[in-house]
């Protein structure tokens, strides 16, 4: 209804119908970067392949800058190059042996390649190390890579992750999403549902960093 009112509002001020469009879906774009954060942010595509570009460069100025090797493979993770991303894990392997991080990157990029054996080995020697790495995400990754091939291998570790995520809303949203996604309906609701109690509990602080979770859980335990 509000959007109804501001477009009507915008189109009788400007009195052109695509421009007021499109001027109310930047001011929506902007009131949610601030207040919500449902919306994925635009720039970040952008910044992401400005420091792929940097680390490049550092890279071939300083071929033994591991450091840089190690953050430039998580970006080419990110965006899909999981072949360069491999090889420049590997060759950092010896300098990261005893590296959490590193095991559950390489072990997610082998998943991504479709080494799953190999792939899940290194995540779990990862969790070994620091079970809390990357906050218990690999283990909402291992769930998902598994959810078509063996639902309970999938559904211990989405308990794995609710145990090191107990009080987050966005922990409880993503396990409910992969419970929805295993077809177990009851726990998905129950999972949207805490993460909607979790969210009323926190302190105010907090509350800016979760709400979007929060609103993303209420609408999904109403379908």
């Amino acid at each position: 209804m509000f959007k109804i009112l501001g477009f009507i509002l915008l189109f009788r001020f400007i009195g052109n119908p695509f421009l007021a469009l499109l001027i109310l879906l930047i001011i929506l774009y902007v009131l949610d970067r601030r207040f919500v954060g449902i919306l994925p942010s635009i720039a970040k595509p952008f910044r992401r392949s400005r420091q792929i570009s940097k680390l490049r460069t550092t890279i071939s100025l300083n071929p033994n800058d591991v450091s840089s090797k190690f953050e430039l493979a998580r970006y080419l993770s990110e965006r899909k190059k999981f072949n360069e991303a491999k090889k420049l894990l590997q060759e950092i392997e010896d300098r990261y042996e005893q590296s959490a991080e590193y095991w559950v990157e390489l072990g997610h990029v082998n998943l991504k390649l479709g080494q799953m054996e190999e792939g899940e080995a290194q995540v779990l020697k990862g969790l070994d190390i620091n079970r809390r790495a990357q906050y218990g995400q690999p283990y909402l990754r291992l769930a998902e890579i598994f959810r078509h091939t063996d639902r309970d291998k999938a559904l211990h570790y989405v308990s794995e992750f609710q145990e090191i995520q107990s009080s987050s809303s966005e922990a409880y949203y993503l396990a409910g999403s992969m419970y929805r996604a295993l077809g177990r309906e009851e726990e998905a609701k129950s999972a949207f549902a805490e993460s909607t109690a979790i969210y009323r509990s926190l302190p105010k602080y907090k509350k800016r960093q979760e709400r979007g979770w929060a609103l993303r859980s209420f609408f999904a335990k109403m379908r």
